[in-house]
């Protein structure tokens, strides 16, 4: 008996799950509403988020609402021991608090970061002269032509930033979120009148 070596891939069956997907996913593009927006204070409105709200800033704002949403859902669960609703709650805010922490001051320091070492010719100081371009403050610069004020260049420096930031914070999960989070979870647990969580 001669095994195909094919890609399932490439397979009837294969080829009719590919059909089917892309015809799940452009159903569901068709049923998305469109809209285009012509208001100009609507369009301000979004060039001001996007220029002003960097990933550390937009980390801040996830950690804000899982505060005010998960707290509260962790709250209404009474399936559960009142003990054991405490300690959740305590656990759920040490969690979203030590998270945004590290993710939003490990984003921004590195975004600061990049923004201090990718200088360009077109770079201007605090004093508004050229910047003296060395190896290290053009460590991060990108090789294609963009101007320093240029939306393009503050994407690439926040983009980058971020690249940078999940690898770091692939690490810092472990030495800074899981201390800090037990930490946190403690002293919560003991302002709501429990002992020290022991697991």
């Amino acid at each position: 008996m001669r095994i195909s070596r094919r890609p399932i891939s490439s397979t009837p069956l294969g080829m009719a799950v590919k059909r089917f997907s892309k015809s799940v996913n452009q159903t569901l593009l068709n049923a998305m509403p469109d809209h285009i927006f012509t208001s100009e204070r609507a369009i301000k409105t979004f060039e001001r988020i996007g220029k002003y709200i960097s990933p550390a800033e937009n980390r801040a704002i996830l950690g804000a609402t899982a505060l005010g949403l998960q707290v509260g859902i962790d709250a209404m669960n009474h399936r559960v021991d009142e003990e054991t609703r405490k300690i959740s709650i305590a656990r759920t805010i040490a969690k979203i608090i030590a998270g945004t922490f590290t993710g939003f001051t490990i984003r921004k320091a590195l975004i600061k970061s990049v923004d201090a070492f990718s200088k360009l010719p077109s770079s201007l100081g605090k004093d508004g002269k050229p910047v003296q371009l060395t190896r290290l403050n053009t460590f991060f610069s990108p090789i294609t032509k963009v101007l320093a004020n240029s939306d393009e260049y503050q994407n690439y420096k926040n983009g980058l930033g971020n690249v940078l930031a999940l690898i770091v914070m692939t690490f810092t999960n472990f030495a800074i979120d899981l201390p800090l989070t037990r930490f946190l979870t403690n002293e919560f647990a003991e302002i709501g009148g429990l002992n020290n969580e022991k697991s």
